[in-house]
């Protein structure tokens, strides 16, 4: 009897301290507050230092640009901020979506040079809980993409329903617009492209506990799942990119770096094999987590330009 007691305390302690895990894990990911962007740096494994010159360079240009803040409610009644960049007031549009405890106005400096200068105008937005955007939990992809469609209907009606739009993420971002591919999109959106997008909340996760922390996935991620399906109101399995890229009608160009620690290249490779339409790929060798563009700026950029000429070309 007394070694069934032993044992009983003993689960039951180790019950406790998953329990305790999940909820460490829950604030520290998941509240926004708790959320850092000098902690995901460092844990992304890129090496951001080298690149300041070229970041700064392209952050002048993009900043002495027209620009102005704009407004849309969420569903649920947030308040989310984008930052809109008119450019040269054309038809074609870039709606953005930047990674994990970044924002619009940080995430897309880069790219700016890419889209304004070709005639493109950019919405970049704050997703939920980041930036200027309202929120208390992260979405993860699974709350954005219905985000999303807001934007886009928000850019329909600015630009009429003849304008077209593509639609551009990195990283968490990444994960947000090939969510939302296999939504029911409207005629304007003419494609999709992901920049080291992960598969689902659930994934990334159970790699991060692993790989960072040397913690087995269950059961703290079940408890973890609990712990968001009750605060935040979604499941970390809820969503998936590569489920949802089964239902794309889209053309979709995904971009990864072979060397990604963060968000592992097999989940492109498995999103990449899901998806049902018009797709390609780029595979950087030898970049990590969000440095393709930064990394290997010329093929980069000649792939996307190649890939927008041909879907544009058929709007």
């Amino acid at each position: 009897m007394k070694g069934w007691k032993a044992l009983l305390g003993t689960g039951t302690a180790v019950a406790m301290a998953d329990i305790g895990i999940a909820e460490y894990f829950f604030r520290r990911t998941m509240v926004r507050q708790n959320a850092k962007t000098e902690r995901t740096k460092k844990m992304s494994g890129t090496d951001w230092e080298r690149y300041m010159p070229k970041i700064a360079k392209w952050k002048k240009w993009m900043l002495d640009q027209p620009h102005e803040d704009v407004y849309i409610r969420s569903e649920d009644g947030l308040r989310l901020h984008g930052v809109w960049f008119p450019g040269e007031q054309g038809k074609k549009i870039v709606i953005c979506f930047h990674g994990y405890t970044s924002e619009g106005i940080s995430g897309f400096i880069g790219l700016s040079n890419y889209y304004l200068p070709r005639g493109y105008q950019m919405l970049l937005v704050d997703q939920r809980a980041h930036g200027q955007s309202e929120g208390t939990y992260i979405g993860f992809g699974c709350l954005d993409r219905k985000d999303a469609l807001q934007w886009i209907r928000y850019t329909e009606d600015r630009l009429g329903e003849d304008c077209q739009i593509l639609l551009h993420g990195t990283s968490m971002g990444g994960a947000t617009v090939l969510m939302t591919s296999g939504l029911e999109l409207p005629r304007s959106v003419k494609g999709i492209i992901s920049d080291c997008a992960f598969t689902s909340a659930w994934d990334v996760f159970t790699h991060v506990l692993r790989q960072e922390y040397h913690l087995p996935a269950r059961p703290i991620m079940e408890a973890a799942d609990q712990l968001v399906r009750m605060r935040a109101g979604y499941g970390l399995r809820e969503c998936s990119a590569a489920e949802e890229v089964k239902k794309a009608k889209v053309p979709i160009l995904m971009i990864h770096g072979d060397q990604d620690s963060f968000v592992p290249c097999r989940m492109c490779e498995e999103i990449y094999a899901n998806c049902a339409s018009r797709k390609e790929k780029l595979i950087v060798p030898g970049a990590g987590h969000c440095e393709s563009h930064y990394m290997a700026t010329e093929s980069v950029e000649e792939k996307m330009t190649e890939f927008l000429d041909g879907i544009l070309s058929e709007a």
